[in-house]
């Protein structure tokens, strides 16, 4: 189970590393959905060999074992940052302050 407060800290914008029993994967929450309903979502994008790719983890999953927050984000306008999957690195990093 997560905890309340790592729970609190996903949100869109915040990079963070998913620990799965498959392995580990890091990138940046795109969006949250159905708050910490049954069915809660969460989707993250990052890079693996060079190519964009995106995770949708349900929240009270028991095959997430860890979650480590990485960075918050500064101020993000938005509550879903679907408009990333169109940003270069150098983009993302200025409009959002994170790297992937």
């Amino acid at each position: 189970m997560i905890s309340e407060e790592i729970l609190k800290k996903i949100k869109a914008g915040a990079k963070i590393r998913v620990h799965d029993q498959v392995g580990r994967f890091v990138g940046i929450v795109i969006s949250r959905k159905h708050g910490s309903e049954p069915g809660a979502t969460f989707t993250v994008r990052g890079i693996v060999a060079g190519v964009g790719m995106e995770k949708t983890y349900p929240i009270h999953s028991p095959i997430i074992t860890k979650i480590d927050i990485i960075s918050s984000p500064k101020k993000v306008g938005r509550s879903k940052i679907y408009f990333v999957r169109d940003l270069s690195q150098k983009q993302l990093q200025r409009k959002l302050g994170v790297s992937l």
